[in-house]
């Protein structure tokens, strides 16, 4: 049995966040267990806090006049849950920031809940330049779950994805009809909120659109033609869907080279388990036989590597015309590159795109990344490591990769 609670890595970053800005935006897309852990924090603070959840209309009402409402919660840690329903707050925010540090109070005043990335919360950025810090909370990752038995627990956050109540869901079938739900809530009610009126069956081919082409380069042209849309369109809503957490583009590594380096974004869907279900995935059996079966578990592997990763590195894949590639390209702090390669196989190979590809950025550490097994080297340069393993590795990252 699956324990029912299980403690998120981002926790400790978002108390640190707390004692260093007055601030904190934890973002993610819903259903994620921001509310959750916000709970905990108003719990376990140490200082009084007030929690706000403006979807609730009694909540909604308490700051009818916001300034007078905030300004009596002086002292206190305000927890306000999906702030994107109330941006003009953010320029009163500014104003109690800067009076409350007069007062001598700087950190940990307000923690703000959001299904939406910065660029839709643009007016935060504006009105609380050098006063907010964002977090992401990311559905569950390999490292929050695996615990005992990270194997049978890896299957089944692949197969299922890491929304807590996706995952933890008692059935398979559970497990589905909560995605459907999800799917369906969010281009029925949650996006047409934000503020953008697409129609929910239009959107929803788009989103099965790139599910089918997971993991490949975008072509806005070929998506275009096939809902009979323009591309500059098919551009707007990659954007709104990526800027709810629910598709990754994978921006490619250039330099100036002297190669002819692909320039297209790679486009995922993030969670694995919604992957599955507007691919039409309904249980193991049909995952592994699945042509989106490598697919899926290259991204599967990326988004978990991705979030062990620390917050300051940057992340990319290369591709030459010549045929150079790398799945994944980690560039730490200090401008040293972390080569990657992702294979669904418990006997991988060096591939000649990988070593040309190695050479190209001139990588500092070269990683096959498979199921399970290893480490083992594969050359003088590349070695075979289980997922598991180099998401440890990349949590905890020694003085060398640093460098």
């Amino acid at each position: 049995m699956i324990p029912r609670m299980i403690a998120r890595r981002l926790k400790s970053e978002l108390q640190e966040s707390l004692k260093t800005f007055p601030v904190v935006a934890l973002l993610g897309p819903r259903q994620v267990g921001k509310t959750t852990l916000a709970h905990s924090f108003q719990s376990e603070s140490g200082k009084p806090a007030m929690y706000l959840d403006l979807e609730r209309p009694s909540d909604l009402a308490k700051l009818a006049e916001p300034e007078l409402y905030l300004r009596e919660q002086s002292g206190k840690l305000v927890i306000m849950d999906e702030i994107q329903r109330l941006p003009e707050v953010f320029p009163l925010l500014r104003s109690l920031v800067d009076e409350r540090r007069r007062a001598g109070e700087s950190s940990g005043q307000f923690l703000l809940l959001g299904s939406a990335s910065p660029p839709l919360l643009s007016q935060s950025s504006e009105s609380l330049a050098g006063r907010i810090d964002y977090q992401e909370l990311r559905p569950f990752m390999l490292d929050e779950v695996a615990g005992g038995e990270p194997l049978v627990k890896r299957d089944q956050l692949w197969l299922r994805g890491g929304f807590p109540d996706s995952f933890l869901a008692e059935t398979q079938a559970a497990s589905w009809r909560w995605r459907e739900q999800f799917i369906s809530t969010y281009l029925e009610r949650d996006i047409p909120q934000l503020g953008p009126r697409i129609a929910a069956t239009q959107l929803r081919r788009f989103w099965t659109m790139l599910a089918h082409h997971q993991g490949s380069l975008l072509n806005a042209a070929t998506l275009a033609s096939g809902l009979g849309v323009t591309a500059k369109t098919i551009t707007s809503y990659l954007d709104l869907l990526t800027d709810l957490f629910l598709v990754r583009q994978l921006q490619p590594w250039f330099r100036n080279i002297g190669k002819r380096l692909v320039k297209a974004p790679k486009v995922y869907v993030r969670d694995s388990g919604l992957l599955h279900c507007l691919a039409n995935i309904k249980d193991w059996e049909g995952l592994l036989s699945h042509p989106l079966c490598g697919p899926s578990w290259e991204s599967f592997a990326m988004e978990n590597l991705i979030a062990a990763a620390p917050s300051d590195w940057r992340t990319y894949f290369f591709r030459t015309s010549a045929g150079a590639e790398l799945d994944l390209v980690l560039e730490t702090s200090a401008g040293r590159t972390i080569a990657i390669e992702i294979k669904r196989t418990l006997q991988p190979r060096v591939e000649k795109g990988f070593r040309l590809a190695c050479e190209d950025i001139q990588a500092a550490e070269r990683f096959v990344v498979i199921p399970e097994g290893g480490p083992f080297p594969l050359d003088g340069q590349t070695t075979a490591i289980a997922l598991f393993e180099l998401v440890n590795r990349l949590r905890s990252p020694d003085d060398s990769t640093q460098r």
